[in-house]
């Protein structure tokens, strides 16, 4: 057929000589040209597209092939494969641990001690795994042995704790009795909190005496052990060098001689640091494992539910609001008791991220790091003393509740949300310092205008605050003299806040460092180095009024329907975070050692006079208490009657501090 229609449209001369055209090249020729293509034409066009596709598919798929091959053999040797990668990597670091090792063993200590600590938690994981169940079936009959004799073995327990506690307290303080007043000032705070106890007879002695305990504890190793000390002035330092590294960014942003100069841009960039390295840090699971192990030493110790102990130890690492987070879910079915110890936790603690401001303007690192350590325990012990559980908990029996993680996708996510989280606690920081100073000036200028009034100079805020909590502030151990200065660092706390504080306690740690006269005039210029520890410890919380509404604010977001229950209960809470502080200074007054000066004979002679420093101020005290001045000649007493320059070296303190020896 179609041979025939191609001979009745031949192209012949006689067509042409007619003029007849090309069907081919005419509209109609084109028309059935498509019309004949929408078929077979079309169908082959296809098959040919279609074969092209399936060759390349098939060369893709040959090129391919080794990479399908390779991943089915990983996804069925996965495991062996992760093994031989740890292997690997733990072979390297084993050969770097012993090439640091080999080459400064003194400069590999921190790193030995790390390591030494990551294996025990490795080893321990393993052990737990593979052999718990089998150590705990072969211990059962002695447990079952020490239940049945429990009864009377815990009040021989507790008598042979506390004759050792009072044996220790009388050899102790026969060195130092002035430390028995930071012993009665934390025994009349906690008669304090039972007397405000809203169950007298529902208190658990249990939680009390065991919370006490491990604070007690905890601040023996930190402030009398030698590795306590070591180990936590080593950590004081490494955080202080960490926080260095943010001048690199701020100095960046700001450049060098903003971050020198003001305080906004030299303080406040460390909390956007810290902010970016904690977030890291919860992204990788570190301060999740920390806080859980944290609250199963509370939990199994104290007594304690899952939800409130785990909330509390959150608070050491994080803020008062931030920590609720973790039990966020748990917080609709919590008693009135647990809500209680959620927000007490809250407000004995600081944030690690204000942490990093503090130590920034000078504030001991290793004392910031212990006071919020040792508040966990005592928050948690305070609370059940002062709100005792009264209702049936419904996390009693839970033994562990799941933790929240954050919904970040990668560690550079993790860092991002850090850092701009951190926005908003800066400019609250920041406004927080503009209100509340400006605040304090007004408030001293209206108290003064009053007292001028009746004829009263220099009435101030301050000068309150040092008269109603003088007895608080002495009871915590602080000298006579010091007392005034702390009762009026306590009132900023309570009443203002603990930036502001720590500020002017950093003011006066640089003046005693300096070597300033402790009294200009009728003003002291700084407070004794036993009076700053306590100091330190009582400062540490988040325990004021404006903290009121930030709490009531941040857990009323998590659960509305009980924002009257919060209410109720959150001026008991701040009364109870503010007296753990004090309870934490007590202890830090119980157990402080004072610094003394190894040899002032020494340091004189070879000291240079150009500058001053607290322990030069110390050695030419000890020096004027020495010289005897009588009918008009000097003479030298002790150590000092031998040194041949010790003349010299009174004239040169002279000339810097007053004394009645340098009359003559």
């Amino acid at each position: 057929l179609a041979l025939l229609e191609m001979e009745d449209n031949q192209v012949t001369l006689d067509n042409l000589e007619k003029g007849t055209d090309n069907p081919a090249f005419s509209s109609m020729g084109e028309e059935r040209i498509y019309e004949e293509c929408d078929g077979p034409c079309s169908e082959s066009k296809e098959e040919r597209r279609g074969e092209g596709r399936g060759k390349l598919s098939s060369y893709c798929r040959k090129a391919l092939q080794p990479a399908s091959k390779a991943k089915r053999f990983c996804k069925a040797h996965a495991k062996v494969l992760k093994r031989v990668i740890l292997g690997l990597l733990a072979v390297a670091y084993m050969c770097y641990f012993i090439a640091a090792c080999w080459l400064n063993f003194q400069r590999a200590l921190a790193l030995v001690v790390m390591t030494a600590v990551a294996v025990f938690f490795i080893c321990w994981s393993f052990f737990k795994k593979y052999c718990g169940a089998n150590v705990l079936l072969f211990l059962s009959p002695v447990w079952k042995c020490f239940q049945k004799s429990w009864p009377w073995l815990k009040w021989l327990l507790w008598m042979a704790i506390l004759g050792g506690l009072i044996t220790w307290l009388v050899l102790d303080t026969s060195r130092n009795p002035e430390q028995l007043i930071s012993l009665s000032g934390f025994c009349l705070l906690v008669l304090f909190l039972f007397a405000c106890s809203k169950h007298h007879g529902a208190v658990s002695w249990r939680a009390v005496f065991w919370g006490l305990g491990l604070e007690f504890l905890f601040g023996l190793f930190v402030l009398r052990t030698t590795p306590g000390v070591q180990a936590f002035q080593w950590l004081g330092d490494q955080i202080q060098f960490f926080l260095g590294y943010t001048k690199a960014g701020s100095s960046f942003v700001f450049g060098n001689t903003l971050i020198e100069e003001v305080f906004a841009f030299q303080t406040l960039p460390i909390v956007v640091f810290f902010s970016c390295v904690m977030s890291i840090l919860y992204y990788l699971g570190v301060m999740q494992w920390l806080i859980v192990k944290i609250s199963w030493l509370l939990q199994v110790s104290m007594g304690t539910t899952a939800t409130e102990t785990l909330s509390v130890a959150g608070n050491i690492f994080v803020g008062q609001t931030e920590a609720p987070l973790l039990i966020r879910p748990y917080l609709a079915d919590m008693t009135h008791s647990e809500i209680h110890a959620v927000m007490t936790g809250g407000f004995s603690t600081i944030a690690g991220s204000v942490m990093g401001a503090y130590i920034s303007f000078g504030i001991d690192a290793a004392s910031l790091i212990a006071a919020s350590v040792m508040a966990a325990p005592c928050a948690l012990a305070m609370s059940k003393l002062i709100y005792p559980e009264v209702e049936e908990s419904k996390f009693k029996g839970k033994a562990s509740v799941r933790l929240s993680s954050g919904e970040e996708q990668n560690i550079l996510e993790a860092a991002s949300n850090g850092a701009a989280a951190s926005v908003g606690l800066v400019a609250n920081i920041a406004a927080n310092l503009i209100a509340f100073l400006a605040v304090l000036e007004f408030i001293n200028a209206a108290l003064r205008w009053f007292g001028e009034m009746v004829d009263i100079e220099g009435l101030s805020f301050q000068v309150i605050c040092s008269y109603v909590l003088m007895p608080v502030a002495f009871l915590m151990g602080a000298d006579w003299a010091d007392s005034p200065l702390v009762a009026e660092l306590l009132g900023i706390k309570i009443f203002l806040n603990e930036f502001v504080a720590y500020q002017q306690l950093a003011t006066y740690k640089k003046n005693r460092l300096s070597g300033l006269e402790e009294w200009d005039g009728s003003r002291k210029q700084w407070i004794s180095e036993r009076a700053e520890s306590i100091a330190t410890f009582a400062l540490c919380g988040f325990a004021n009024l404006s903290s009121i509404g930030i709490m009531l604010g941040g857990l009323a977001s998590m659960v509305p329907q009980r924002k009257g229950d919060f209410a109720s209960i959150v001026l008991r809470a701040l009364l109870t975070g503010i007296c753990v502080s004090m309870l934490n200074a007590c202890l830090a007054g119980l157990l402080h050692v004072p610094t003394e000066v190894d040899n002032c004979v020494t340091f004189l002679s070879t000291a240079n006079f150009s500058s001053t420093s607290y322990t030069m101020y110390t050695c030419c005290k000890q020096l004027f208490a020495s010289s005897v001045l009588e009918n008009g000649t000097l003479s030298f007493t002790g150590a000092w009657a031998s040194l041949a320059d010790s003349a010299l070296c009174l004239k040169q303190c002279c000339g810097h501090y007053n004394h009645t020896s340098c009359a003559g």
